[in-house]
C-alpha cells in the first residue's frame, strides 16, 4: 500500500483522485458494536462493522468500479460505459469514469421496479437511464434481461464498454487488493468475516483473501431468503449462474429476509451507526449464525488466541436512497406519526417577510383620511357584519366562511389553516376574484389578526397577483391609525371606523353605489 495521508488533506490537480484512492487515504473505519447491540457480548463475542460506506463514494462498489475500469478502459477509444446495476455499482462507475478516465457518458440499465427516489439519485449523478421489465434481478445469461443487453451493445461497438460486474474478475479482486488487507491490519485476531452476496464480488474477494492470509477465519456468506428481496443481495437460486468462485470463498451460508434486514439497519442507524439495508442484512446473517453455534454448543470452537470471538461484518451502503422502502417493508410501529399531517397537502406556496407590512407601513398605501391610493385594492376578509361595523373606506369585503372574529390563528391550529387555505385557493378557481382584473394593481389583504391575510397573500402571489398583508390585522391597523389621529387632533376617520353596524346600515341603504351589494342578513358590503 502507498503512503496514506494521516491528516486527510488532498491538494493539487489530482486531489480528487487521491481522495478516492484507497492506497492514499486512511483505512475505512472498523467500529465495534456496543454491548446493547450485541446479544452475544456476554458469550465473549465482539462484533465490528467495517464501514465501507465511509469511502468518499459512500458505498462498497467504488473499489470494484475503480479496479474494473483500470483493467478495461482503452484510452482514446472508450467513449461510453454501460452497466446493468441496481444503483451503487453504476453510480460508482460514473464517478470513477469521470475522475480517473475523463469519461462523461455513463449509462445505467436497471429494473423498472426501481424506486423513484433511486432513479432520481442516479439522475442526480448524471446517469443516462434505461429501464427493463421482467425480474428485478435477472439471470446474467438471460437474453431477455438488461444484463445481457448491456453485454451485447458493448460487443457491437468498440467505443462502448460494459465492465460486466457479474463476470469481471477485477470486481472481486478489488477486495483482495484493498478490503481484506485493511480488515486484517485493523483486527489481526479476526475469527469470522461476514458479507452479503449479490454479484458475490465482496464475499468472494474477502473470502479469497482470508483463505490465503488467515485460513482459520470462518467466512460467512449471507443470501436473501427465497421469495424475498433486499436491495443488492441475491437468493441462493439466483447465485447459481454467477461464475465468480464464491462457493470456494465461504465456509457457511445464512439466509435473511427483508424485514430483518431493514429493521436491523434502522436500529443501527438510530444508534449512530448509519447504514443501509444490505448492512443490516449482513449483521442479521452473522447473528443468526452465532445463535446456531451457541445453541449447538460450538461457539467456543470459534474463540481465538485472545479468548474472544472477533467478528466483522461489511457495512456496504447508506439508508438514504432506500427511505421509501423502509416504510413499505416495516410496520408503522417503527415510526413516530407526523403531527398535523393534513398540512402536507395545503399551504403549498412560499411566504416572504417583505409581503407582510407593519401597520405603520401599511398606512403609506393610503392617502389622507385612509383614501386608497391609485392602483391599490384593499380586500377585507372579515364577516360582513364586522366589515360594516368598522371598515376602511374604499375596501372590498370578501368574507371567508372559515373566518370569524373568534377563529384562532391559522398558524396555531392546523384544521383552521387547512380550511382557510382551501377557501382561499378556491377563490381563484371561482368567479369571486378575477386575476386579470387585479393585474397591475397592489392588493392589500386584511383580516382580524393578520394571519389569515398572510395566508391569502401567499395564495395570491402564487397566482401572479401582487399582494401584501398587514401584520396584526385590522385591530393593529386601527390602533396605530387612532394613535396617529389623536396625535394630529384628527377625528374624522376615527369616528368613521367606530360606527355601529346599525348606523352604517342606515347611512348606506340610502346611497349604495353600483359597486356595492348586500351580504349576509341584508348587510351592505363592497363586492369585487
Amino acid at each position: 500500500m502507498a503512503s496514506t495521508k494521516p491528516l486527510n488533506v488532498y491538494s493539487g490537480p489530482d486531489a480528487i483522485r487521491k481522495y478516492f484512492d484507497p492506497d492514499t487515504h486512511p483505512p475505512l473505519p472498523l467500529v465495534e458494536l456496543p454491548q446493547h447491540l450485541n446479544p452475544f457480548y456476554e458469550d465473549g463475542v465482539r462484533i465490528y462493522a467495517k464501514m465501507m460506506s465511509m469511502h468518499p463514494a459512500n458505498n462498497v462498489k467504488i473499489m470494484p468500479a475503480m479496479n474494473m475500469l483500470a483493467k478495461e478502459v482503452v484510452p482514446e477509444k472508450t467513449k461510453t460505459v454501460i452497466e446493468y446495476s441496481s444503483g451503487s455499482t453504476v453510480i460508482s462507475l460514473a464517478l470513477a469514469s469521470r475522475i480517473y478516465h475523463g469519461l462523461q457518458d455513463v449509462r445505467a440499465f436497471l429494473s423498472n421496479k426501481t424506486t423513484l427516489s433511486k432513479l432520481r439519485l442516479m439522475q442526480f449523478f448524471g446517469l443516462d437511464i434505461t429501464l427493463f421489465g421482467g425480474p428485478s434481478q435477472p439471470n446474467p445469461l438471460d437474453e431477455r434481461g438488461g444484463i445481457q443487453r448491456a453485454r451485447t451493445l458493448a460487443q457491437q461497438d468498440d467505443a462502448t464498454l460494459n465492465v460486466n460486474q457479474y463476470e469481471n474478475d477485477a470486481n472481486w479482486q478489488a477486495h483482495v487488493k484493498w478490503t481484506g488487507p485493511q480488515i486484517h491490519a485493523q483486527l489481526p485476531d479476526i475469527n469470522i468475516i461476514c458479507a452479503g452476496i449479490g454479484t458475490s464480488g465482496t464475499m468472494t474477494g474477502i473470502g479469497q483473501y482470508f483463505k490465503q492470509a488467515k485460513p482459520s477465519v470462518t467466512r460467512l456468506g449471507v443470501c436473501t431468503a427465497p421469495g424475498d428481496r433486499v436491495p443488492g443481495p441475491r437468493s441462493l437460486a439466483l447465485l447459481s449462474p454467477v461464475e465468480f468462485p464464491w462457493r470456494d470463498s465461504v465456509d457457511a451460508m445464512e439466509e435473511v429476509g427483508s424485514k430483518e434486514a431493514f429493521g436491523l439497519s434502522l436500529r443501527l442507524s438510530r444508534e449512530g451507526l448509519i447504514c443501509g439495508p444490505s448492512s443490516g442484512f449482513s449483521l442479521q446473517g452473522l447473528l443468526n449464525y452465532l445463535g446456531k453455534q451457541k445453541a449447538a454448543g460450538t461457539l467456543s470452537d470459534l474463540v481465538g488466541s485472545d479468548g474472544v470471538v472477533n467478528c466483522v461484518f461489511i457495512c456496504c451502503d447508506l439508508p438514504y436512497q432506500y427511505i421509501d422502502e423502509y416504510f413499505t417493508t416495516l410496520s408503522t410501529d417503527n415510526f413516530h406519526p407526523i403531527h398535523n399531517q393534513n398540512l402536507a397537502a395545503v399551504d403549498l406556496y412560499r411566504y416572504d417577510e417583505a409581503w407582510e407590512l407593519q401597520p405603520t407601513e401599511a398606512l403609506s398605501h393610503f392617502a389622507d383620511d385612509t383614501t386608497l391610493k391609485p392602483n391599490t385594492i384593499l380586500i377585507d376578509l372579515r364577516t360582513p357584519l364586522d366589515f360594516v361595523a368598522c371598515q376602511i373606506p374604499g375596501a372590498y369585503n370578501l368574507p371567508l366562511q372559515s373566518v370569524k372574529s373568534s377563529s384562532p390563528s391559522p398558524f396555531s391550529d392546523a384544521a383552521v389553516l387547512e380550511s382557510q387555505w382551501r377557501d382561499l385557493e378556491a377563490m381563484l378557481t371561482s368567479d369571486r376574484i378575477n386575476a386579470y382584473d387585479l393585474s397591475g394593481k397592489t392588493v392589500c389583504m386584511i383580516c382580524y389578526n393578520g394571519d389569515t391575510a398572510r395566508v391569502a397573500t401567499s395564495v395570491l402571489r402564487a397566482k401572479g397577483i401582487v399582494a401584501v398583508s398587514i401584520r396584526g390585522g385590522y385591530a393593529a391597523l386601527r390602533s396605530v391609525y387612532s394613535d396617529l389621529q389623536r396625535g394630529q387632533g384628527g377625528r374624522g376617520a376615527v369616528q368613521e371606523w367606530s360606527k355601529t353596524p346599525t348606523v352604517l346600515v342606515n347611512e348606506l341603504r340610502t346611497d349604495l353605489s353600483p359597486s356595492q351589494g348586500f351580504g349576509q342578513n341584508g348587510v351592505p358590503v363592497e363586492v369585487l
